[in-house]
């Protein structure tokens, strides 16, 4: 039996209809880029998460930067982040102009409060705070909107892995702040192809992430800023709104269905889940399990030969990345002592809402069958 990390016919199979039709729409249409289904699945999206607008933006990373750069975040400035991430979550800071400051996380995997705090203590060029919610797992955003606001500082949350994500009953975007989601393919929502979306703070922000996404033009012919080429494509939109967003809640029911069966099943100490600060409310966008760092290479081949396709997220931090230290030191408040234990022990087990309760199974008695 093969378990892959995704299931992309699997997907096409149930979203055919309604992503054909989609299709078929957009090119009755006539207009490809920034016409009705763009606003429509703005509109769909933002009503999703409670909140007032949403700009379509071409990837994640440009949503983060958008962010920024609408915050007014930029050369100069500081900016708190988590070194366990993609890189485009350093990257898009670096685009903005602005420089990374790094600080652990804590045993979930998320940005730490605590070091945030001390971070900021001791730093008071920092301007920005970038928690990034991991694995689907929400960071602890009311510790981070008050510490935020105790110094007049911008929170962006990077959302790219929770679209749907609560912890404590709050969603994503709970607090007001901005928030960039992705649309990557393997999202928990995604696209086919590449997207992302920004929910703005307040309505400036709203106008100016219009403004830069479309080469900063106000209205046409005049550009005000030095904006991006970052616009969702109708086709992305009409499918995203038609065929996929449709099914989100149903595909997020069945992730925390098979995350519950792993924490079940998964009692050995050789493998060892990690549940973040509210299972039943995680997006769980991936299921990480810790091993000891010199055995992980032999659990990742146990798996393989169990035709399991196991993952790494993320095996280098982004301050050790040769793009970040070849700018000189990276900024680092603290040790980053839980963060290298993740990047050196973390494997992410299969999880998508396509798994059947048999493939489930198959990769429960594989784990549990590893002996270290």
């Amino acid at each position: 039996m093969e378990v892959s990390a995704n299931s992309f016919d699997r997907l096409w199979a149930d979203c055919k209809d309604d992503y054909t039709a989609a299709v078929t729409q957009v090119g009755a249409s006539g207009w490809y880029i920034l016409g009705r289904q763009v606003a429509a699945f703005e509109a769909d999206l933002a009503t999703y998460c409670g909140r007032d607008t949403a700009v379509g933006c071409g990837n994640g990373m440009d949503a983060l930067e958008i962010a920024l750069r609408a915050a007014g975040i930029g050369p100069g400035d500081r900016v708190l982040t988590t070194p366990l991430s993609a890189f485009a979550t350093g990257l898009a800071i670096l685009r903005a102009g602005a420089e990374p400051v790094y600080c652990d996380t804590d045993g979930h995997g998320l940005l730490d409060p605590d070091a945030a705090e001390a971070a900021l203590a001791e730093d008071p060029s920092i301007r920005a705070i970038i928690p990034v919610h991991l694995y689907g797992y929400l960071a602890d955003m009311p510790r981070f909107t008050a510490m935020a606001a105790a110094r007049g500082i911008t929170v962006i949350e990077d959302a790219a892995q929770a679209i749907g994500a609560r912890r404590d009953g709050r969603g994503v975007g709970a607090d007001g702040h901005a928030v960039a989601f992705s649309f990557y393919p393997t999202k928990n929502l995604g696209a086919i192809g590449d997207g992302g979306a920004l929910l703005p703070a307040n309505a400036d922000m709203d106008d100016t992430a219009r403004s830069i996404r479309n080469y900063g033009q106000t209205e046409r012919y005049i550009h005000e800023v030095i904006g991006l080429n970052s616009r969702l494509d109708e086709l992305h939109a009409a499918t995203l709104r038609m065929a996929f967003l449709p099914r989100l809640d149903t595909w997020l029911d069945r992730r925390r269905a098979i995350a519950a069966a792993y924490l079940a099943g998964l009692d050995t100490p050789h493998a060892t889940p990690v549940p973040g600060p509210d299972p039943d409310g995680a997006g769980w966008h991936l299921f990480p399990v810790l091993t000891a760092p010199e055995r992980r290479d032999a659990f990742l081949d146990h798996l393989k030969q169990h035709s399991i396709q196991g993952g790494l997220h993320y095996p280098v931090l982004i301050p050790d990345q040769k793009a970040m230290t070849d700018r000189g030191a990276p900024v680092v408040h603290g040790t980053l002592t839980n963060a290298r234990r993740f990047a050196q022990s973390e494997v992410s087990l299969p999880i998508h809402p396509y798994l059947t309760d048999a493939e489930v199974e198959h990769v429960v008695s594989t784990v549990r069958a590893w002996k270290g």
